[in-house]
């Protein structure tokens, strides 16, 4: 499979809308959430006016021409919100792109990225009981808060 990942044009902002939807983790047997969710304020804070902050970052993953992932981060008051300083990440990928090693490319792209502008960490939420969890910990990524259901993480870069 041929990938490229690269940074995500203006254009294609409202495509976060989708990867915010797909990036909610549903567990085996449960049925998803409707889409209308991600309309939701404590989700909203991931997409509503992104790229009008400094700190708005994007990366998109293409295979074939069309992209299939995204990971974005911002300074917001997410789930795994750290500090004013620290941007929260948030990474999706279509279902059948899974498995093929293309999220955790984009995770480190976006990490060396991160670096490049001067952030010294970053960090993410993520359910305890989603597998994404122990490729974070493989990046790089380390539990520093937990509650019942999930994990915040932050990697140092």
């Amino acid at each position: 499979m041929d990938v490229t990942i690269r940074k995500i044009q203006k254009q294609e902002y409202p495509l976060l809308d989708n990867f915010l939807y797909e990036a909610i983790f549903v567990p085996e047997g449960i049925e998803p959430p409707p889409k209308t969710i991600i309309t939701s304020s404590e989700l909203q804070v991931y997409v509503e006016h992104f790229g009008k902050s400094k700190d708005d970052c994007g990366l998109v993953a293409e295979v074939d021409g069309k992209i299939v992932g995204a990971v974005w981060v911002r300074i917001m008051n997410d789930y795994g919100h750290i500090d004013d300083e620290t941007p929260s990440l948030a990474i999706s990928l279509y279902k059948e792109y899974r498995g093929f090693g293309i999220g955790t490319a984009m995770m480190k792209e976006i990490l060396t990225l991160l670096k490049s502008h001067g952030y010294s960490r970053v960090s993410l939420s993520v359910q305890k009981a989603n597998y994404a969890a122990k490729i974070y910990l493989k990046i790089g990524f380390e539990i520093v808060r937990e509650n019942e259901e999930e994990y915040i993480m932050v990697c140092y870069l």
